[in-house]
């Protein structure tokens, strides 16, 4: 585990799983049918707890242009600024329950916020940072 500051937060906009962990592919599908890929744009996931529905997953990625992710009513969601406690997977798509179980280990740790919640960066198409922010 390592830590990471990010300096500051990142507004995107968010395509909602229909269910956990089941689900959690389509909207991650659905958001790169809407928009096209581009390395200068950062993608991610974001899963936390909801009383009401369980666990919620947003597929999630920042504007490149302004009002651009907006105009398709998508989500709002702030990611923000501080330190976060992270663990990167590597080759993630070869091995995605190491994703699930990166974050058990981040969520065992003590100085984790308990009212943060879990967030994936896609760094690139092989590696993802799992990432919880800290106390």
């Amino acid at each position: 585990m390592e830590l990471f500051e990010l300096k500051q937060g990142i507004d995107v906009f968010c395509i909602r799983a229909p269910s956990f962990p089941e689900g959690v592919t389509h909207p991650h599908k659905s958001l790169h049918a809407l928009i096209s890929y581009s390395k200068k744009r950062t993608y991610f996931g974001i899963s936390y707890p909801n009383p009401e529905e369980g666990i919620i997953h947003l597929a999630a990625a920042n504007e490149l242009k302004i009002g651009e992710l907006r105009a398709h009513g998508l989500e709002e969601f702030r990611i923000e600024k501080g330190t976060y406690i992270s663990i990167t997977s590597y080759n993630f798509m070869e091995r995605i329950p190491k994703i699930g179980e990166a974050f058990n280990k981040l969520m065992a740790h003590p100085q984790i916020d308990p009212n943060g919640f879990c967030l994936e960066w896609y760094l690139n198409e092989n590696d993802c940072r799992c990432m919880i922010k800290s106390k």
